[in-house]
Order: C-alpha cells, then sequence, then structure tokens
C-alpha cells in the first residue's frame, strides 16, 4: 500500500479517493482524500484487501460522516465529461 493507490468500497466499482499517507505519525490508519470530501483517516484495520494498486475497504468499520462522504464522492460529476 503506497500513496497515489486508489481506494474503493467492498463491491464499489468506482474509487471515491486515494492514498496521499500511510500510517501518518506512525498512527494505524492512512489518509484518504475522498473525492469532494478533503483528507479523511481511515483506519487499518477496515482494509479487507490491497491489490494491483487497489485498496478495498469496509465502509461498514468507518465513522457515520465519512461514510456519506464516500456515498456522495462523485455527486458533481457531469455525466459525459
Amino acid at each position: 500500500m503506497s500513496v497515489g493507490f486508489q481506494v474503493f468500497a467492498q463491491g464499489g466499482e468506482e474509487e471515491f479517493g486515494a492514498i496521499r499517507d500511510v500510517c501518518p505519525g506512525g498512527r494505524d490508519e492512512f489518509l484518504v482524500n475522498i473525492e469532494n470530501g478533503g483528507d479523511h483517516c481511515i483506519p487499518l484495520d477496515a482494509i479487507i484487501d490491497v491489490h494491483d494498486e487497489k485498496v478495498i475497504v469496509d465502509v461498514a468499520r468507518l465513522p457515520d460522516a465519512t461514510r456519506r462522504l464516500i456515498k456522495h464522492a462523485h455527486d458533481s460529476e457531469v455525466p459525459g465529461l
């Protein structure tokens, strides 16, 4: 797992963000820039799998506020652009 890896919700087909830092300050979490939501820490124990530069997380293990941001990560996208 490295900076720049894309982050996906388990079962999701579209990434909701990208890793900005791994274990900042030695904490057991990684910093993710959630699209349209800014930078947020996600606990390492929420990771289900890492492969092909993709990190898959169990969003049920995340705080409600973070889950809401993930759900709306692509709301501002314009179809066809």
